[in-house]
């Protein structure tokens, strides 16, 4: 029995060494997107439309800054309008916003497989035209060894009136036919966090 035990830690030994000690975690593009539902008010009856910001890329650094870039082209918007000018292009992928908050990558590297977290980061949003915070509760679950899912921890909403407030939106949206939508846009995370 003695000797089983000490060759179990044996055969343990190279994985625990294997193992980070602060992993370098970074966004899955392919499984991590968000979904807001925008309700439109400007017509005969609300309608409500549902669009993605997809291919979500970013990083925690070794100091624990999470920095998360955001382009037009990875949302659905360019979609609906098919054939573009190719300078629409370059536009599309120009970084409009960088969220960027503080977690700490230990509190990730102690999760054990299936164990979850509950995690309130603050979002700066930093660009030419915008600089806000918002807190917002997320929970990290540890799926694999070097997998953890994220989502919201609470329901998530932005204020329908501060996007229409934003020119830049505002112009966007209402070359998506919005001219006036509700003041409650429920959103949705479901993002993954991979150490490569």
């Amino acid at each position: 029995m003695r000797r089983r035990a000490v060759k179990a830690l044996i055969a343990l030994f190279p994985l625990l060494l294997a193992l980070p000690v602060h992993a370098d975690w970074q966004l899955d593009p392919g499984q991590s997107r968000v979904q807001a539902s925008i309700t439109q008010l400007n017509g005969e009856a609300p309608q409500t439309h549902h669009h993605q910001v997809r291919d979500l890329q970013g990083d925690i650094s070794s100091d624990g800054t999470l920095r998360l870039p955001l382009k037009l082209s990875q949302t659905d918007v360019l979609e609906r309008f098919g054939e573009l000018p190719p300078w629409v292009g370059l536009l599309a992928n120009t970084t409009l916003v960088t969220l960027e908050a503080q977690m700490p990558p230990e509190r990730l590297d102690g999760l054990d497989i299936g164990e979850s977290l509950v995690e309130t980061l603050t979002f700066r949003v930093q660009s030419d035209m915008i600089n806000q915070q918002e807190s917002v509760p997320l929970r990290f679950t540890r799926e694999g060894l070097n997998a953890i899912r994220v989502t919201h921890a609470e329901p998530m909403a932005m204020d329908g009136r501060a996007l229409m407030a934003n020119s830049t939106v505002r112009t966007v949206l209402s070359m998506l036919g919005y001219k006036e939508i509700d003041e409650h846009v429920p959103v949705t995370l479901n993002a993954l966090l991979v150490n490569r």
